[in-house]
């Protein structure tokens, strides 16, 4: 096989959670360049509308479909209707994410609960849904994780602390590693990404304070860029990935070696 062709997802179908906007829509751009086709899901339809304009724009054949993955019962009607509109789903990248910034002392329990429901079950149940309905049937699949460094260590005391979303990006690590290993003889990948600090609108608030605390203990001295995970999330999508599972990644900037 060319080397080209390890990289191929043509006649594949790629499911994008949190795809609307952020690093969800560049790994979006990333699988659609390389040929996937691209349902992207959100809870903002007018921000899916017009996801799906950009990509189209670019020559990428995409679907939307407004979800929230904090309501627990609309994950498996969705996956029936994307099967049954679109097709069975090829890859399954787990993006969406939430979330939240309070000393733990004072830290809500709605907003806690709010996090661990977007970041992990959520996950859990839109995973499990995939794999009854697609991948385990098909004895194949690409699962990737969106973590993050946050899941690979504490905070810097400097920062905003963010106890719910570093436990629950420490349990999508995990989670990565258990489902890895139960899938590994049955077709089915399981990686993560564990990105560092990229502007987004859900780093925003963070940036607007803490951005030069950041570079400081960021060895390469910048945050991510639009076109630093599309490789990573191409690699894990592809067949050129065949032979990993269970690993994850960081795309920080050698924030998490030092």
């Amino acid at each position: 096989m060319a080397l080209k062709e390890l990289f191929d997802l043509s006649g594949r179908t790629a499911l994008i959670t949190g795809g609307s906007r952020g690093l969800g829509l560049q790994i979006a751009e990333a699988l659609g360049e390389y040929g996937a086709a691209v349902v992207l899901t959100a809870r903002k339809q007018h921000e899916l509308d017009e996801a799906r304009a950009h990509l189209e724009a670019l020559g990428v054949t995409a679907h939307v479909y407004a979800n929230d993955l904090g309501q627990f019962d609309t994950i498996d009607p969705l996956i029936e209707r994307i099967h049954a509109e679109v097709g069975p789903i090829d890859i399954l990248v787990n993006n969406a994410g939430a979330t939240w910034g309070a000393p733990t002392a004072e830290h809500p329990f709605d907003a806690w609960t709010k996090v661990m429901n977007v970041n992990v079950n959520g996950m859990f149940l839109l995973t499990q849904a995939v794999l009854k309905r697609c991948m385990l049937p098909a004895g194949k699949g690409r699962i990737v994780n969106v973590a993050s460094v946050a899941g690979l260590q504490g905070n810097d005391p400097r920062m905003s602390p963010t106890l719910a979303y570093n436990t629950s990006k420490g349990a999508v690590v995990n989670f990565t590693r258990a489902l890895a290993a139960e899938m590994a003889d049955k077709g089915i990948t399981v990686n993560a990404i564990c990105p560092g600090y990229f502007p987004t609108k859900m780093t925003k608030g963070t940036l607007a304070y803490g951005e030069q605390q950041i570079l400081e203990h960021t060895p390469m001295h910048r945050l991510g860029t639009d076109e630093d995970l599309k490789g990573v999330a191409l690699l894990l999508a592809s067949d050129a990935s065949a032979y990993m599972t269970g690993q994850n990644i960081a795309v920080d900037g050698g924030s998490s070696s030092v």
